[in-house]
């Protein structure tokens, strides 16, 4: 049987291994620090409860879970903690996966990038016609958003609708004109999988998580080099301050050589354009 209401993520990262899925679930608080081996998970959405599984991410806010009948599905991994509490009530038990009834899951608002393919026809049962309309001309790493805009989220905080200007008023913002010297640079083809990599630790900071009581721990790197197979010059990048980094006791000025795959993805709050995801490998060079 297959469930409607389920988002499939258009593209993921999977674990690929046990040791990744841990550390993964450390860095969302879904594991403790001290756990050594993967707990039976539950999604307790849209009428059900069964056991699923964490097979990959799309990004930091993202977690893609397969349930029983192999369908694949993009939820918050704070929500899917919220799902683990034995108190946690199972709602709309009526219509779950026929896409009869608009399932009645929180609401949370999310910047999670290109999760469902551009083509939302195939999601006609899942999200009925006139409740999800995607902004086709929204661009996440546009910081010259219409402050007059809105945004709501899915039932599992994932899809964002564009409400359009306030009070129905369209937008009379002429474009900005661009200055010479905010040209952008040139675009660089970022490979599908891991590469090795350098770079130097160039700050530790924190940013907003909406959907913790804590920020997020993260380290931007600066000088990042993509060295094998290719040698390509990256510049700044990101990525989560993981209990893995954390057993480096990095310090800022470190130059460190590792594996990983690196996306686009801004840091949220700054001019950072790529992430660095699931480092392994890691070495301080002297």
């Amino acid at each position: 049987m297959a469930y409607a209401f389920m988002i499939e993520p258009q593209y993921y990262t999977a674990f690929e291994n046990e040791d990744e899925l841990i550390e993964k679930c450390q860095e969302w608080g879904l594991l403790s620090e001290k756990a050594t081996k993967v707990k039976t998970f539950y999604y307790k959405g849209n009428g059900l409860n069964v056991p699923c599984t964490i097979i990959g991410f799309v990004d930091h806010m993202a977690a893609v879970i397969q349930l029983d009948n192999e369908q694949k599905h993009c939820i918050h991994p704070s929500y899917l903690k919220e799902m683990q509490a034995s108190s946690y009530s199972i709602k709309n038990p009526i219509g779950a996966g026929t896409g009869t009834d608009k399932p009645s899951e929180p609401v949370a608002v999310s910047h999670t990038e290109d999760i469902l393919s551009p083509d939302t026809s195939s999601n006609s049962e899942a999200f009925p016609s006139g409740s999800i309309e995607i902004d086709s001309t929204f661009d996440p790493d546009d910081d010259d958003e219409d402050p007059s805009s809105g945004l709501k989220g899915d039932p599992d905080g994932l899809v964002e609708e564009y409400i359009g200007p306030a009070n129905g008023a369209a937008s009379t913002a002429k474009p900005k004109a661009k200055t010479a010297g905010k040209a952008k640079s040139a675009k660089i083809d970022l490979p599908e999988g891991k590469v090795k990599m350098s770079a130097v630790v160039k700050e530790f900071t924190t940013v907003p998580n909406h959907f913790s009581d804590n920020d997020d721990e993260v380290i931007i790197y600066e000088a990042v080099t993509i060295t094998d197979p290719d040698v390509v010059d990256i510049g700044e990048a990101w990525s989560s301050h993981s209990a893995t980094m954390k057993k480096q006791e990095l310090e800022v000025g470190d130059v460190l050589t590792f594996e990983a795959k690196i996306i686009k993805k801004k840091l949220t709050k700054n001019p950072v354009p790529y992430k660095i995801n699931n480092p392994s490998k890691i070495q301080k060079e002297d």
